[in-house]
């Protein structure tokens, strides 16, 4: 049983419908007791009808084997309907539960994990458990249960003869124990290579502007079709594997029924069995031997479904990065947007030798706009990250009025905080929906003036739909500086106590940037605000600048202050001032 231990996951999936499980049973077990009884019937049909020449053994035998026939076809008709019902739910409660535990993962394990393959379990591997339950694990219960009862058929028949068959069981089992488990092993390996492979596809399509830009349409299918071929190769040698335990378990179970039929038509010879006892026989060996084959075969289909399993229990059992704390305690009401950073070291975990927070220290009063400045790589976005929580720091601790966020609950830190990011993420649904992201529960009114505060009502208006029209995949159906502004409404509809903003401008030609930013102004105000830039002549109006630089903050002050006392700030400034004034 070993060999189908990933299996076990299943089991919590399946106690919720014991009811639907227990008549699928007892629909598996009518249908082969069911088929078991032909033999009889044969018997009867034979020795009685054919033998004494009487009609009404045979009408009666006839109308017995129709009887027969008319309860088979019903309890196989039950049966698959109640096993495909059991796989089709079980199989979505599992992808529902497996994504939502995916999203709760956290950034950092993304970091190492590719997306495509991630779905590829979710997907591909779910849908051989969903073949187990709904076919492979009924059609081999019932095979057994058909080869048990077929052999208790074939002792009652003959003893003799089935002795015989008795001993060929070793025969076939064998070679399914051996070649089951490389068939098993070499399953996990090709749902590994399929799992690469969506990855590889998926990670073009998402980046095909960049691929088609840049003429790399032959490298990338040439990349495709390398991943396909390893994910063909790897699934040939499992196939190549069953197909080889099928033939020898099956020319092993058909030969032993020639045996088995010369034998007992030598007994049939010298009268020691009558012609409806071998007849009977017959069925019942042909019976053993056909559940015998199915059973190897769907054997494989069940190793095959236990590797996936094991890959889905992997996925299940991979810890949060981010652990919600045991008792949450509650942020006061309303929320008043203090932030403090305290003595804060951090590294990512996919750049381990270097600190990307360095005993970073930076408080933040309720209301107040602070601008983050500093080079490429400083360390300004991760900022907002740890206090998105989306890491926990090494040392030190972040704070939102008062409280360390480790023991806030994550819904109530979130819903707190808004984030208009350098590059937003729009989503294959409508303006409305996108813009309603955050507060899914917002009115139609409150939506529009979301988008009218961000300065996008005028072009949401213009388009096909209005907030009705669908964006499209990342949104590729609007310009940079309109998805820009649909995520500025977004985070503005959201009425966040800190509000985030991540080069919020940037994407911006000079006309719309200056609405945005008059809109920002009025969003701001009264809010505690974040702001990260790059253009110091956008931060120019903040309460504080914090100039950031490896990790640390390395000065702190008004533009004015900051210009006047030199440093890297006012190389900055210069750098960018006098660049701006030569381009005009």
């Amino acid at each position: 049983m070993k060999r189908f231990g990933g299996l076990a996951l299943l089991g919590p999936y399946l106690r919720p419908y014991r009811g639907r499980t227990i008549l699928a049973l007892l629909s598996l077990l009518v249908a082969a007791g069911t088929v078991l009884a032909f033999g009889a019937c044969l018997r009867a049909l034979i020795d009685r009808g054919f033998a004494q020449g009487r009609p009404d053994i045979l009408n009666y035998a006839l109308a017995s084997l129709l009887a027969v026939a008319v309860v088979l076809a019903i309890a196989s008709g039950a049966r698959f309907y109640l096993v495909s019902w059991l796989g089709e739910r079980v199989v979505s409660d599992l992808r529902r539960d497996l994504f939502a535990h995916v999203v709760r993962l956290g950034p950092a394990w993304f970091e190492v994990k590719r997306s495509g393959d991630v779905m590829s379990r979710i997907s591909a591997d779910a849908q051989l458990i969903e073949q187990v339950i709904g076919s492979s694990a009924s059609v081999a219960l019932r095979n057994t249960l058909m080869c048990v009862g077929g052999v208790v058929m074939l002792v009652v028949t003959n003893p003799k003869l089935a002795l015989w068959t008795l001993a060929v069981v070793p025969l076939t089992v064998v070679p399914i124990i051996v070649f089951g488990r490389q068939v098993k092993a070499l399953s996990r390996e090709a749902q590994a290579r399929m799992g690469e492979m969506v990855s590889e596809g998926a990670e073009t399509l998402d980046g095909v502007r960049t691929v088609q830009a840049f003429a790399q349409e032959d490298r990338a299918a040439q990349r495709f079709g390398v991943a396909t071929e390893r994910a063909f190769t790897a699934a040939t040698r499992r196939v190549s594997r069953r197909a080889n335990m099928t033939t020898l378990v099956i020319f092993i179970v058909f030969s032993a029924v020639g045996f088995l039929l010369w034998m007992g038509g030598h007994d049939v010879l010298t009268g020691r069995i009558s012609a409806g006892d071998l007849s009977a026989f017959v069925f019942y060996a042909v019976l053993v031997a056909s559940s015998g084959g199915a059973i190897s075969e769907t054997i494989g289909d069940l190793q095959r479904a236990s590797g996936a399993a094991e890959r889905l229990a992997e996925l299940r059992a991979e810890p949060p990065s981010i652990a919600e704390p045991a008792n949450p305690e509650p942020l006061p009401k309303p929320v008043q947007g203090a932030v403090s950073f305290e003595s804060v070291s951090f590294r990512y975990p996919t750049r381990v030798e270097s600190l990307a927070l360095d005993r970073f220290d930076l408080q933040v009063a309720p209301g107040e706009t602070v601008a983050i400045v500093g080079p490429s790589g400083a360390g300004k976005t991760t900022a907002f990250n740890l206090l998105l929580r989306f890491y926990d720091p090494e040392k030190g601790s972040v704070r939102l009025d008062g409280i360390d966020i480790r023991q806030l609950a994550l819904a109530d830190l979130r819903r707190s905080l808004a984030i208009v990011p350098q590059d937003p993420t729009l989503f294959s649904a409508s303006v409305a929906d996108n813009i309603r992201y955050g507060r899914p529960d917002a009115s139609d009114a409150e939506v529009r003036a979301a988008a009218e505060a961000a300065s996008a009502l005028t072009f949401i208006e213009a388009l096909p739909n209005g907030f009705a029209t669908d964006l499209g995949a990342r949104g590729v159906r609007l310009s940079g500086g309109q998805r820009q502004r649909i995520a500025i409404a977004r985070a503005l509809l959201c009425d966040p106590a800190v509000l985030l903003l991540d080069e919020a401008t940037s994407a911006l030609d000079a006309e719309s940037e200056l609405a945005v930013q008059q809109a920002l102004d009025r969003a701001m105000h009264k809010r505690t605000t974040l702001v990260i830039a790059h253009r110091l002549a956008t931060v120019q109006k903040a309460d504080r600048i914090v100039v950031i630089d490896e990790g640390r903050v390395a000065d702190i002050g008004t533009h004015a202050e900051l210009v006047r006392r030199g440093g890297l700030y006012a190389r900055l400034a210069e750098l960018q001032f006098n660049l701006s004034a030569a381009a005009s």
